[in-house]
């Protein structure tokens, strides 16, 4: 794909500013190791919850939803719509009691809710379990998918010295004295182009990507959270932009709405209707098996830890959420969130994929699906636009990898080394680690992007194996805040017999014919429930943890519900808020706001202007309910506090 002076213009200038902002930042991450991680918990709600959309739009995000719409229509996505519920407990159960908490990780809170030195086994552990082998995955797999995103655009059937040259010699070629220098161009070109298939083959894409990597680290590492944050907004702009010019083009290049709509139709006939929200269950081979969409809808939202919509809430959820100013932004950011990251984004992918889909319709049975989307770029982007959507996947891709940077770094600094290794460190000390384990971090997930990029492994193949891989400890981390019986084993063995029978079912269907292993979603399913039956054991069958740890834990973050009337009966002077049922309820109508607003849009999209009005008038109503009835609850929290 040929850049012009115009693309090359529009991608200098948003590395500039990008580093820009990292070094406006600097002096104010340097105050102490809040600011490095939590912005001083000043954050206003709408940045922090801009952040959290912007760190769930990667590089990855486009590649994995063409995949899962090619495979499955556009009820492939119920993937990762089946959180939402979850995510709608975040906002309105979870969020203030992370925010009471004030933590800077999420494992922070095991030493609050459990004691001794198992509790501190399971901080450690976790934090270096996390911030190492699952954040390198995720890093990975981000880099990954933008060096996919490069082979199929600016690196298609191109070297990287030539596509430097291209860059240096754009703006000179039109200059009097160009015909004269091109002789010694072209020469200098071919040499150092041989001399780089010579050393460096085949792994151009990486090196580019590399380049990018170390571009996020210089600006991540000097700017802290406040950096992270503020370019977050400014990347998830830019990407949203740039999201929507290429959907408006690839429909266009179709031949409109209606055409789009034929040729997908054609292209899954037989099963169904690909552009129906819910499957169609009643043809023969329809997009997506009944069994496979009620795992989905049933057990995902509460059984399956993912980075991004752990039940309960955690991950750089929860380290935006401690940035905020106070419980109430808190709930604000991550309503926003929610909202955004299910209403506001996925339907300018999905145009694109199903665009992709008519365009080539071999994407369907193809290894990586997902490489579809950059395709189109390619293909169908003018001059400028193409820029643009390069900038559109930097800024998507730079916002994941710093603020996993940040993210990862605060487990190794918070739970590892102020914990274990020099607990009276000084601000100075503590922000010298912190800047060093950024660093480490981004390394570590150099080093697997590097073999995933090497394996070919596909982006939506990385997110099912991740979503396997914690499957089972979901359960765990949403009912500590609600029993007070979950004890520190409980959470020990929900981690370790996750990882254990995922191990086993994995290796189990290894060893049978391919036609005959069960669906990956089945099988975490599986694994789910084995580890819930294990953990569930264990708690029975351990002690409690001692009752004066428990009543610190719940004069702290005040949790509701009849899971601590023993403890609450230790406790009287404690006034709780009193709203965890309008709470809920608030969570279920949030949740009903999302699935009528989804088809919603799609209906006004493809032209059923009847149908979609009316499911956006329902999602009106749920949402205004859901805030009226948030309203009432918050009212009597502050009345709680008050009486406090």
């Amino acid at each position: 794909m040929h850049l012009e002076l115009i693309d090359w213009a529009i991608i200098a200038g948003y590395f500039v500013l990008s580093l820009g902002i990292g070094l406006w930042f600097k002096n104010k991450a340097g105050e102490s190791f809040v600011e490095y991680f939590a912005s001083g918990r000043s954050l206003p709600w709408w940045i922090a919850g801009t952040s959290m959309v912007a760190t769930t739009f990667a590089a990855d995000t486009p590649l994995a939803v063409t995949g899962l719409v090619a495979k499955n229509g556009l009820a492939g996505n119920w993937f990762w719509w089946a959180w939402a519920f979850g995510g709608m407990l975040t906002v309105f159960v979870f969020a203030k009691l992370w925010r009471r908490a004030e933590v800077i990780t999420d494992v922070e809170l095991i030493e609050q809710r459990y004691a001794g030195r198992p509790a501190a086994a399971l901080r450690g552990f976790r934090a270096f379990y996390i911030s190492v082998v699952m954040n390198s995955i995720v890093i990975g797999w981000v880099t990954k998918a933008m060096a996919d995103v490069l082979k199929q655009t600016v690196l298609h059937d191109e070297s990287l010295p030539r596509l430097f040259a291209t860059m240096a010699w754009a703006g000179s070629a039109t200059t009097p004295w160009a015909p004269a220098a091109t002789a010694i161009h072209d020469t200098l070109r071919i040499t150092v182009e041989t001399w780089w298939q010579h050393a460096f083959p085949d792994y151009t894409d990486f090196w580019l990507v590399a380049a990018m990597l170390g571009a996020t680290g210089v600006y991540s590492t000097l700017s802290g959270m406040w950096g992270v944050a503020i370019t977050d907004v400014i990347q998830f702009l830019l990407a949203m932009v740039g999201c929507v010019a290429l959907a408006v083009v690839a429909v266009a290049h179709v031949g409109g709405i209606d055409a789009l709509h034929a040729g997908v139709d054609k292209a899954f006939a037989g099963q169904g209707d690909p552009l129906a929200f819910v499957p169609d269950f009643s043809v023969d081979n329809p997009v997506m098996g009944l069994g496979v969409f009620l795992v989905y809808v049933l057990t995902q939202w509460w059984a399956t830890w993912y980075p991004g919509n752990e039940p309960g809430g955690g991950g750089y959820i929860v380290q935006r959420m401690a940035s905020c100013k106070d419980e109430k932004h808190a709930v604000k950011a991550t309503l926003l969130f929610q909202l955004a990251h299910y209403c506001l984004r996925p339907w300018p992918w999905i145009l694109v994929a199903f665009a992709a889909v008519v365009l080539h319709p071999e994407l369907r049975t193809a290894k990586d699906p997902g490489v579809g989307y950059p395709m189109l770029i390619r293909e169908l982007a003018p001059i400028g636009l193409r820029g643009l959507l390069l900038v559109t996947f930097a800024a998507a891709f730079m916002s994941t990898i710093s603020t996993q940077m940040n993210w990862g770094a605060s487990y190794l600094v918070n739970d590892v080394y102020k914990r274990f290794v020099a607990p009276d460190a000084d601000d100075r000390a503590m922000l010298r680690a912190s800047r060093w384990a950024s660093v480490l971090v981004l390394l570590l997930g150099g080093a697997v992007a590097f073999v995933l990029i090497t394996r070919g492994v596909s982006v939506d193949d990385a997110w099912a194996f991740l979503a396997a891989l914690g499957a089972g400890v979901g359960g765990v981390f949403l009912l500590r805040w609600f029993w007070w019986r979950i004890n520190v084993w409980s959470e020990i063995v929900a981690m370790v017999g996750s990882l254990a029978v995922f191990l086993v079912v994995k290796l189990w269907q290894g060893a049978l014919p391919e036609g005959e292993r069960m669906a990956t979603e089945y099988a975490s399913l599986l694994v789910a429930l084995v580890t819930l039956g294990l953990w569930l054991s264990a708690t029975m069958l351990t002690q409690p943890e001692p009752r004066d740890h428990l009543v610190a834990f719940y004069r702290r973050i005040r949790p509701e519900g009849p899971g601590w009337g023993p403890i609450a009966a230790a406790a009287p002077e404690v006034r709780t808020d009193g709203a965890l049922g309008r709470s809920l309820v608030c969570a279920v109508l949030g949740t009903a706001t999302i699935f009528l607003t989804l088809p919603g849009i799609g209906a006004l999209i493809f032209g059923d202007y009847g149908k979609g009005a009316g499911l956006l008038a329902g999602a009106a109503v749920t949402a205004g309910l859901m805030l009226g009835l948030h309203g009432l609850a918050a009212r009597g929290a502050s009345r709680a506090q008050d009486a406090r």
